[in-house]
């Protein structure tokens, strides 16, 4: 499918999103939430309703709305005697709005139903599939917002749950970009179940990465099995949705440090020469190329390489 047809596809998908959702939160309605307001004039109300005062530049701001568009709209709350406005002690050019009492008490009816309304609707899911709904409106939230936001990455040591997420994650990640069978899959899960199931916590340690709390990364280290003086780091991978922060660099910088802290006096790796990012990382931590052997593994021809660091 071209490029231009695929946009077009998706905006159409976006739109008929955009119908389903506002029928489902009654914006379409006369009155919003069976109130007398319509959508702009609610949020007008919300806006004031959940800080003290505001400037009607300040809310205009907030809601992105014209400022004659915004100054009818203050007019018929003032007339209704929900807003009262006075000059600005800073700027005697500038309004302050604030609720009255009967403004507020709007404001509590509406913030009432439009919690009510959403409890309803989120009801009829299942607790798995509410976390579902939620983690994949705030990945909609981060994409479309207009400002630039940089996720808090946190490396932390696994906990109950984090091995079985490796295990789906390298499984579909590594079918998905590198188009490697079910058997890759089986190695992986391997390879965390000897981890999960007989690791040495003083010499052996397994990281997670998160990015504003939701995991996007691991790596684990373990002894090597003939050579009890060199630690092996093993399944090092960076959820698409932590690249470009920096993951892959700090989880093998913790393995490093972990290492040399255990008394480990050498680290090495087995990797594939097709993944050509986590070779750069480990380039740039100071691994060199050892060895590399070609194989059929995983449907695929490899060339297998062995990489190494000396402390």
């Amino acid at each position: 499918m071209a490029a231009t047809d695929a946009l077009a596809e998706q905006t159409e998908a976006i739109r008929s999103f955009n119908r389903f959702y506002t029928r489902q939160i009654g914006v379409l309605d006369e009155g919003l939430l069976a109130s007398p307001y319509t959508l702009t004039q609610a949020r007008v109300l919300f806006e004031l309703g959940t800080r003290k005062s505001a400037t009607a530049a300040e809310i205009g701001e907030v809601l992105g709305l014209d400022a004659g568009y915004l100054s009818r709209i203050v007019q018929h709350f003032i007339a209704q005697t929900l807003i009262a406005r006075a000059p600005s002690s800073q700027d005697g050019r500038q309004w302050v709005l604030s609720l009255t009492p009967a403004g507020r008490k709007a404001f509590r009816s509406l913030d009432r139903a439009s919690h009510e309304l959403t409890a309803s609707n989120l009801s009829r899911l299942s607790a798995a599939r509410r976390e579902r709904l939620l983690a994949s409106m705030k990945d909609v939230q981060q994409l479309l917002s207009s400002a630039e936001h940089t996720p808090q990455v946190v490396i932390r040591t696994h906990r109950v749950g984090d091995i079985g997420w490796a295990i789906e994650r390298h499984g579909r990640l590594y079918a998905d970009e590198f188009g490697l069978n079910e058997e890759f899959e089986a190695l992986v899960a391997t390879l965390f179940a000897q981890f999960a199931t007989r690791h040495d916590p003083a010499r052996e340690r397994c990281w997670i990465a998160e990015a504003d709390g939701e995991r996007v990364g691991c790596v684990f280290v373990v002894r090597h099995a003939e050579n009890p003086d060199t630690a092996q780091l093993r399944c090092l991978l960076v959820d698409p949705k932590g690249r470009g922060l920096g993951v892959g660099k700090r989880l093998v910088d913790e393995c490093i440090a972990f290492a040399k802290s255990a008394g480990y006096a050498k680290m090495m790796l087995w990797t594939n020469d097709v993944l050509v990012s986590a070779r750069r990382i480990y380039q740039a931590a100071g691994f060199s190329l050892a060895s590399q052997e070609r194989h059929h593994s995983f449907g695929h021809d490899m060339v297998g390489q062995v990489w190494t660091l000396t402390f």
